[in-house]
């Protein structure tokens, strides 16, 4: 193909026309790899809550990867030292840094593989494609694993004020309708600089940190931590589990050999080659959704179970607490459960369980967003703000939830 003719522009419902910078950045995203993210939904199974949440991976990934060109241009026109080869880098990485997400996200790193993270899997997939591409990643790897001299750059990639987080929650604000998460990313994206090989804010942008941190809490509460969708993820982990476990202990048949593979076999860091790493690049959404319309006919009452609610939004019940759960109160739902299902307890132990979440805005022990003032000053954004309550999102809150089936009321 023409070289002119991969210059494409993608009209993106957020942000308007997108364009795609260079004929390296066209080749990756017409990859199989990343032409696999349009069938991985960017908020797994909140669509239950919201009904316009079955944006993609995919959209994220080009929303990203606009933001962060506005971004290098903006620090570029201020002074800031960036070459075309970090520049054209930083956009690969952060083009990719979702590249390793299975089916609705999380949900699988917890059942049907473990101790693998998307993290791992994405720069797994980010080494793959630079040996396709005779090492034009190599740069791009580097800024992903936070390894390159300029710390700025993997600050853009990874940190409290990344690219990732000024796309996914205006994206994700969009497609809920949740307006709070609406944050002002273009005027973020403005007030960038760097002092000192950090990325800072100019004084003028303090606000739109606060919204940002404001924003974000309010979107974890509301949306990523609904509780619905909480216990619909946990739901979906246990029916991943139950059916490994079912798949593992007999011989019958999966019509879906690459479903099959990761079921029948014991998946880890140590076991996941460039064999599995393929197998994994045609999984997605789609094929768990499959399996669930067969699985709610199976002969095992938990995975036919479990199938039916997700598919049927016949969920179980779910409720916060403050304070832990009384272990007696989860033993006596469990028989409950066990005799209104007339199974074991250590099947009803799929329809009951307890667990908890929590809500971490901001992480100034970690890393700071710095506040850089004209004369000079830099100050940490929870100290330079006069909104009291950006100290109190420094600080963990904790909820504790159980979940059990609704006949158990």
């Amino acid at each position: 193909m023409n070289q002119r003719n991969k210059l494409k522009i993608i009209n993106d419902p957020i942000y308007g026309f997108i364009t795609i910078p260079s004929a390296l950045i066209f080749d990756l995203i017409e990859h199989p790899y990343f032409q696999r993210l349009r069938r991985i939904t960017q908020m797994g199974l909140s669509h239950l809550v919201y009904p316009g949440a079955n944006h993609t991976r995919f959209h994220h990934a080009l929303g990203c990867l606009h933001l962060m060109k506005k971004s290098i241009e903006i620090l570029k026109s201020k002074g800031v030292d960036i070459t075309e080869e970090e520049e054209e880098a930083v956009q690969i990485a952060i083009l990719l840094h979702d590249i390793g997400h299975g089916p609705f996200s999380h949900a699988l790193e917890h059942s049907i593989v473990s101790d693998i993270s998307h993290e791992y899997l994405s720069l797994k997939f980010m080494h793959q494609l630079n040996s396709e591409f005779n090492g034009q990643l190599s740069l791009a790897i580097d800024i992903f694993r936070g390894n390159h001299e300029k710390n700025f750059l993997c600050q853009l990639i990874s940190s409290q004020l990344d690219i990732d987080r000024l796309d996914y929650l205006k994206r994700d604000s969009f497609y809920t309708g949740v307006a709070e998460g609406n944050i002002n990313s273009e005027r973020l994206i403005n007030m960038l600089n760097v002092v000192d090989d950090q990325l800072v804010v100019e004084e003028k942008g303090i606000y739109s940190i606060e919204k940002f941190l404001v924003g974000r809490r309010l979107m974890y509460w509301q949306v990523y931590l609904h509780k619905t969708s909480l216990c619909a993820e946990q739901i979906l982990i246990r029916l991943l589990r139950r059916a490994k476990f079912v798949f593992e202990t007999t011989n019958e048949k999966i019509e879906n050999s690459t479903l099959n593979y990761f079921l029948r076999h014991k998946i880890n860091s140590e076991s996941f080659d460039e064999s599995t790493l393929e197998l994994f690049s045609k999984l997605d959404d789609y094929d768990i959704i499959s399996a669930l319309k067969v699985w709610q006919n199976h002969e095992d009452f938990v995975l036919s179970k479990l199938s039916q609610m997700i598919l049927n939004r016949d969920l179980l019940k779910i409720k916060l607490k403050n304070e832990p759960i009384d272990p007696q109160k989860l033993e006596k739902y469990l028989k409950k459960a066990s005799s209104y299902f007339n199974i074991s307890e250590s099947e009803a132990e799929y329809f009951v369980f307890e667990g908890s979440t929590s809500n971490l805005a901001y992480q100034p022990d970690k890393e700071h967003i710095n506040i850089w003032y004209k004369n000079g000053k830099i100050k940490d954004v929870s100290s330079a703000s006069d909104q009291l309550n950006l100290k109190a999102l420094s600080k963990a809150v904790v909820k504790n939830y159980i979940c059990y089936p609704k006949s158990n009321n």
